[in-house]
């Protein structure tokens, strides 16, 4: 098993792998104030639900560093208007909130300490934060392996695996246990327009792992579950509705009506942090739309016509009766979702 650190945080500097780079070269990209975490969330240094919340908790650390010499009222101004930036670095992962939410929580209860004193507890619950995510998905590759057959042929989408993660991943987790279980398995993994990470990270993981795989174009994905080829599809969340609607990478919710039409199991997989009790159904999600250059250019090499515009959300939502079930680190959810999601909060 290759350890893959996504974070890491020492003597006050955050460290990513950088995702735009790979799997071209592998570069670290350091963070050492929470502006620097802002640009890494938005401009996709880091991606993926749980690391960006991991990512983001580090930002508050970084901010309350920062602000460590200012006094008491300076300093909660300063890491609200830090926590608020964070906040909006982007819309649609609600781990990302959830992070901060807790960081908030913890600020307010902890008002009346010390400055210094504030920031040891930041630091310590940002580092809780990266420990719970790589615990949890762990967990859920232990459950989700639970319904892989051995001889299983998977499917998988975009990237969720430990670049997408503190650690170990969520669907792509389920596929690393079913691996180490000595299961006989084999993955076809979508490129994923525009931005590739199918093609550049998922399958980097996967040659890093020796997991035989195959890299295959998003509109391969068709024949492959037609022809009857796919046995199981494993896929990741951004956020979940109360009614298991699941926003994730855009082309999720093709890859469901095909699995319906063909009765191929479609299963998502993500910690229970990833579920939005606030909201009832997928219509109420903040689908990101990106820069029309991600469309238009590859590595900086247009290959569109000038002038020509372009559609592209980063998210789609996947109606609940699409979905098979919901493979979370307290089991599986299955239908009727919104019954049996309350169950989780």
């Amino acid at each position: 098993m290759k350890e893959i650190k996504t974070i890491e945080f020492k003597e006050d500097i955050l460290y990513l792998i950088d995702q735009r780079k790979l799997p071209i070269s592998y570069q670290i990209f350091e963070c050492r104030t929470y502006k620097d975490v802002d640009f890494a969330i938005k401009d996709m240094v880091v991606r993926g639900a749980p690391a960006i919340g991991a990512a983001a908790a580090y930002g508050v650390v970084l901010a309350a560093k920062e602000f460590s010499n200012d006094n008491k009222e300076e300093f909660l101004f300063n890491m609200n208007e830090a926590l608020e930036l964070l906040n909006k670095s982007r819309p649609t992962a609600v781990n990302l909130m959830w992070a901060i939410k807790r960081m908030k929580k913890l600020i307010a209860e902890n008002k009346d300490s010390a400055v210094k004193d504030i920031y040891k507890k930041i630091k310590k619950e940002a580092d809780l934060i990266l420990i719970e995510d790589i615990q949890t998905n762990k967990k859920m590759g232990q459950i989700g392996n639970e319904i892989v057959g051995n001889k299983s042929t998977i499917l998988t989408h975009c990237n969720t695996g430990a670049l997408a993660t503190a650690g170990f991943g969520t669907a792509l987790g389920v596929v690393r246990e079913a691996f180490y279980s000595g299961k006989d398995i084999f993955v076809y993994a979508d490129e994923t327009r525009p931005r590739l990470q199918g093609g550049r990270l998922t399958a980097w993981e996967l040659v890093q792992e020796g997991i035989p795989a195959k890299l295959i174009a998003d509109n391969a994905a068709a024949t492959l579950i037609r022809d009857g080829k796919i046995d199981l599809i494993l896929v990741g969340a951004d956020r979940i509705a109360l009614n298991g609607d699941t926003a994730n990478k855009i082309g999720t919710f093709m890859l469901s009506v095909l699995a319906k039409e063909y009765n191929v199991p479609f299963y998502i997989v993500a910690p229970t942090t990833t579920i939005d009790f606030d909201i009832e159904t997928g219509n109420q999600i903040d689908i990101e739309e990106r820069d029309s250059k991600e469309v238009t250019y590859i590595e900086n090499i247009r290959i569109a016509p000038e002038g020509i515009e372009v559609y592209n959300p980063a998210f789609d939502v996947t109606p609940n009766e699409n979905i098979t079930g919901i493979i979370t680190e307290r089991g599986i959810v299955k239908p009727p979702f919104k019954e049996n999601i309350l169950k989780l909060k």
